[in-house]
């Protein structure tokens, strides 16, 4: 049958559905041959297994979301994104092990749980939506068993092993008459993403039988990562197709900045003169002009008196120093633009800047932030503060906001209107707003759709 195209959370007030527990179990096992601790590398900067904690629990439809692991850092990673942890035992924690051994020894510890969605935790790209309509399909249709499939247009040929004295065989195609794409519907492979499956069935040693349906995902959505060349590939179809959260993105405007910590290494040199010096990377420094030239603006803030150095530096940035509350001045300044939250972007990397990052609508920390800015953090940089770690953000801003003109576009909604003032004329991109146009004279008027 065709389906379709903190760690416990209740269930939305008047759902319907039947009382049996639900329960979202990630595999997360610390030994992994191919990338060492996959599962918690930092992905588009969200540790992997984060992606699919975020999509089981803005869900709402599962009664736990738990994490079965051998490792305490996995555990951490965990429990910062607000799963529950089930310490596995090492005689399901080998290489040998199987998922369906491990998921029966979930059972044995927890009897209140009778349906199991095992959601793997290298499919990053996997929404809240699609667990939704898998969870209505046990629950409400009654299936036993219900796991994810993507559909693939590939012919497949027979293999001939070295030394076979045969040839090849077409296995699903008539090579005197091969399909186009456009006429043939191709087949449907399991992708791994998810397997749901009752109590009844993981005990008599199944994850897939009994009444079965399967889920067809999107093809962008379905992403699996097993080894390292897949990383790059996997963190550009994250940005594109990955989920980011229940509220819809919006275009970032202003991107404040702690100084100690993130635009330096906060580490100060004291001369023989008792005069301070700091250092800081000019990447950094590229990246500050990079998003002003995007029309985003960019503020400092510091907890100490640095306005000489800043003068040195000559950033051309509004900042403020001396701030006991870095909260009430992002607060001052975001009243002061007329922005929403969701249009302010905070990299810090200290216990200070933790409520700012809570806020902020986009937020990041270099890599050598403390633990408590980190767990606030959406972002982990590669880069430690001091070394790229503006520009990096910057630059994951840039792909964030790819995605929201993306989307505006498949809406039909107009992308937002740049003005960009050169050599006496205006260019206009993406001209959605006629008005605009009547601020400008005519003769200055240079249209350029994107």
């Amino acid at each position: 049958m065709e389906a379709g195209a903190g760690g416990s959370r209740a269930l939305p007030a008047g759902d319907a559905r039947p009382r049996g527990h639900l329960a979202a179990l990630v595999l997360a096992r610390g030994g992994s041959k191919g990338i060492p601790l996959k599962n918690i590398k930092l992905l588009a900067g969200v540790p992997l297994i984060g992606w699919v904690l975020r999509a089981a629990l803005d869900a709402g439809v599962f009664h736990s979301v738990w994490v079965s692991t051998d490792h305490d850092e996995i555990e951490k990673v965990a429990k910062q994104f607000g799963a529950q942890v089930h310490r596995r035992s090492p005689e399901v924690s080998q290489d040998s092990s199987t998922s369906l051994e491990t998921i029966r020894e979930f059972l044995n510890r927890h009897h209140e749980v009778d349906i199991v969605g095992n959601i793997q935790a290298t499919s990053p790209c996997l929404h809240p939506s699609d667990l939704i309509k898998v969870a209505d399909l046990i629950q409400k249709e009654g299936f036993d068993s219900v796991f994810s499939v993507v559909r693939r247009h590939q012919f497949r040929w027979s293999e001939v092993k070295k030394g076979e004295n045969k040839m090849t065989e077409p296995q699903n195609l008539n090579p005197a008459k091969r399909y186009r794409r456009q006429d043939w519907p191709g087949e449907l492979y399991e992708n791994g993403s998810f397997y749901f499956a009752k109590r009844h069935l993981i005990e008599k040693g199944y994850l897939q039988g009994g009444k079965m349906a399967y889920y067809e995902m999107r093809a962008e959505h379905s992403v699996d990562i097993d080894i390292d060349i897949d990383w790059p590939i996997a963190e550009q179809r994250v940005l594109s197709f990955g989920y980011f959260g229940k509220e819809p993105l919006k275009e970032v405007k202003l991107l404040v900045c702690s100084i100690d910590g993130c635009l330096t290494n906060g580490r100060i040199y004291v001369t023989e003169d008792q005069k301070e010096m700091i250092s800081y990377d000019y990447r950094d420094i590229v990246g500050i002009d990079l998003l002003k030239k995007r029309g985003i603006q960019v503020r400092l803030i510091s907890e100490r008196d640095c306005s000489k150095t800043l003068s040195a530096m000559q950033l051309g940035c509004v900042a403020k120093v001396n701030a006991t509350n870095k909260l009430q001045v992002l607060e001052d300044w975001r009243k002061d633009i007329g922005l929403s939250w969701k249009e302010v972007a905070y990299l810090g990397n200290e216990e200070s800047d933790v409520e700012c990052l809570k806020n902020a609508g986009m937020s990041g920390v270099p890599a050598d932030a403390c633990a408590v800015a980190q767990k606030a953090a959406g972002y982990i940089c590669k880069s430690n503060g001091g070394c790229g770690a503006i520009r990096e953000f910057a630059e994951h801003i840039f792909l964030l906001l790819e995605k929201v003109n993306s989307a505006r576009k498949q809406m039909g909604e107009p992308t937002r209107l740049n003005v960009v003032k050169s050599a006496g004329l205006a260019v206009l991109a993406c001209v959605a707003n006629k008005a605009a146009l009547k601020q400008l004279p005519p003769a200055n008027w240079v249209l350029c759709h994107q």
